[in-house]
């Protein structure tokens, strides 16, 4: 007999969502701590790696197939969605607050309802242009373009890190509509080849070394084994329970926790400013959610009225 969260997809998917938003909210935390230890660059391979060899250890626990999907689209995945976006994230992190990074790089999802219009032909449409636009303002207040000088490197690079996961979204979108994909795979090869450009680089620059302090060390097996490898399983898992825009209120909650959990435990505060582009940043992320939710209402109304009209015929 299965048990109640098992047997409701629904439930264990509303769990998991909240596991994964304390779990990755925090992350942002313990990664802006990393960089006491180690530089960013370094930290970058040790993460992206590090999480490649977590993640194929899971497949091979689960017993999950490991063959790489579509060499060539995971390579452009690679290096928009793990090269591009860990590197600059990090560097977003180590010149700037962790809880305002955070709100940066989860500014994706404008970024990928802009670049799915020329690549995927999804046009923006009614009040997404306004969730745009608020999301958009929001940015601007956080940025304070008015004051360059004060933290323009952290947010050039945290805008950048959501531009690259947003284009690697849609890659991924992409090549979904295309095969079928274990995404867990999918994620450990994208983690193993977007490490290889980081790591040329890490060869290319002289960095100072790494303090491998006990602290740190756990640090890392924290950001590879539950960050990376424990969390991917658990996003893929809810991705198979619930649509796809029910799983991504997990964007809500992971900048929220991230804001928390910088400003209890790093001491971090926001400039007034700062805190109504969250808002308007936080309102555009929950008028998206929205949106997203009327539209798969739409959708399923469509295929039940579809069926029904089969079932008459027959």
């Amino acid at each position: 007999m299965r048990s109640g969260i098992d047997s409701n997809p629904r439930l264990w998917a509303a769990l998991g969502i909240v596991l994964l938003s304390l779990l990755w909210g925090y992350t942002w935390v313990i990664a802006k701590q990393a960089l006491d230890f180690a530089p960013p660059l370094t930290l970058t391979l040790i993460r992206v790696f590090g999480g490649a060899m977590a993640l194929f250890l899971a497949l091979k626990l689960l017993g999950q197939p490991m063959r790489p999907p579509a060499p060539r689209s995971v390579l452009l995945i690679s290096l928009c969605q793990v090269s591009g976006f860990m590197l600059l994230q990090t560097f977003s992190l180590k010149f700037g607050a962790a809880g305002k990074t955070a709100v940066l790089v989860y500014t994706m999802p404008i970024w990928t309802l802009l670049l799915a219009w020329p690549i995927l032909g999804e046009r923006v449409r009614g009040a997404q242009w306004l969730a745009v636009a608020a999301m958009l303002c929001g940015l601007l207040l956080i940025i304070e373009p008015w004051q360059l000088d004060a933290g323009w490197i952290s947010n050039a690079c945290g805008i950048g890190a959501a531009i690259c996961w947003a284009a690697g979204t849609v890659l991924v979108k992409r090549l979904r509509s295309c095969s079928r994909v274990n995404l867990l795979a999918l994620t450990a090869w994208t983690n193993l080849i977007g490490s290889i450009p980081v790591a040329l680089i890490v060869g290319a620059v002289d960095e100072p070394p790494v303090n491998w302090a006990p602290q740190f060390v756990l640090i890392i097996l924290v950001l590879v084994c539950i960050s990376t490898a424990f969390c991917w399983w658990l996003w893929t898992t809810v991705l198979d329970r619930v649509p796809a825009w029910e799983a991504s209120l997990l964007v809500l909650g992971t900048p929220v926790i991230a804001i928390a959990s910088s400003r209890i435990i790093l001491n971090e505060a926001f400039s007034r400013y700062e805190i109504i582009g969250i808002l308007l940043i936080g309102g555009g992320l929950v008028l998206l959610s929205f949106i997203s939710w009327l539209m798969e209402k739409k959708r399923e109304k469509r295929r039940e009225q579809h069926r029904s009209s089969l079932s008459k015929v027959s």
